[in-house]
């Protein structure tokens, strides 16, 4: 029986890349993979999903206007659907893929951020933790050594940034991944 997967993590914990190389695991099977990605995001280029070890591979764009329903029947059946970045797909978005989960009898594997950098959940995020069959945290590490949870945003200089808009495209030179306790005494030692 198919499942709704929800693989999540902290900035840096290897997301796209375990999504790219499950591709290519179900791929070596003789099983068809269905990449998709959310148009908000447009870091490595419009249609590609690009892992910081190297890893790279186009990707079918949903709009957050556009159904996935439609998109999935105009690309053709498929054995799985991997999604990164799912944390920008709108909670219909997560609906639809529920409803392929349930109607086509197909896996769909989402990987991407819980939350944002002031510790919120992203609407598609919230919808996959209320919706997924499985959820799996994808762990990496806070400079500390503890487990990072907290999606950090920074300014130039390197101090947190504690307002502003949800979304902000960006990698390590935005995003810096930290335990709460750092990044709490690290806001608290900036406004000192």
């Amino acid at each position: 029986m198919a499942k709704l997967y929800f693989k999540y993590g902290a900035m840096g914990s290897s997301k796209s890349a375990q999504a790219l190389i499950t591709k290519f695991n179900y791929e070596e099977k003789n099983m068809t993979v269905w990449l998709i990605k959310p148009s908000v995001d447009t870091r490595d280029g419009k249609s590609v999903i690009h892992s910081r070890i190297g890893l790279e591979k186009q990707a079918q764009v949903i709009r957050p206007d556009e159904s996935i329903l439609k998109a999935y029947e105009a690309a053709g059946r498929h054995d799985v659907i991997i999604s990164d970045e799912c944390q920008f797909f709108t909670p219909e978005q997560i609906d639809e893929l529920r409803y392929l989960v349930d109607t086509e009898d197909i896996p769909v594997l989402c990987f991407g951020l819980r939350t944002d950098f002031l510790t919120h959940f992203f609407p598609g995020s919230r919808r996959l933790m209320e919706l997924a069959d499985s959820i799996t945290e994808i762990k990496t590490v806070c400079a500390c050594g503890s487990k990072a949870t907290v999606n950090a945003r920074i300014d130039a200089r390197g101090r947190i940034v504690t307002e502003g808009s949800q979304v902000l495209l960006g990698g390590n030179d935005s995003y810096v991944a930290m335990c709460h306790k750092c990044w709490t005494r690290q806001i608290k030692a900036q406004t000192a």
